[in-house]
């Protein structure tokens, strides 16, 4: 994937905003303002950090090289992706939609409702 196809991933969920709060060379997804999705737009090679489950972040670290620690986050909740190929287009997807929903059941359960 490269990140016009990420862009386009992230923008068709629901109420999905991007900005560059960092500066220019970092783009981020929010849904209701709260970050699901950093790019690295300065990097030679494509990366971004998305959120996921402390266990399943360990797991894919273990799996894949291209998957580290998130860079300049909370290790335990946070992983960066080198889009280096050895990632599956699919799982690269379910890893956003696994960060979406991370940050969807983080926010009251009035505004859950109309997102889920």
């Amino acid at each position: 994937m490269d990140i016009e196809q990420i862009r386009s991933y992230c923008l068709s969920k629901k109420e999905v905003t991007e900005d560059f709060p960092f500066g220019e060379d970092t783009l981020v997804f929010r849904v209701r303002k709260k970050i699901f999705l950093l790019a690295s737009l300065n990097q030679e090679q494509l990366q971004f950090n998305l959120k996921c489950d402390p266990e399943k972040a360990i797991t894919l670290r273990e799996q894949y090289a291209a998957i580290i620690p998130g860079y300049h986050m909370n290790k335990k909740l946070w992983n960066t992706i080198m889009v280096d190929g050895t990632i599956p287009r699919k799982l690269i997807q379910e890893m956003i939609d696994d960060s979406y929903s991370l940050v969807v059941k983080s926010l009251p359960k009035k505004e859950q409702e109309s997102l889920l």
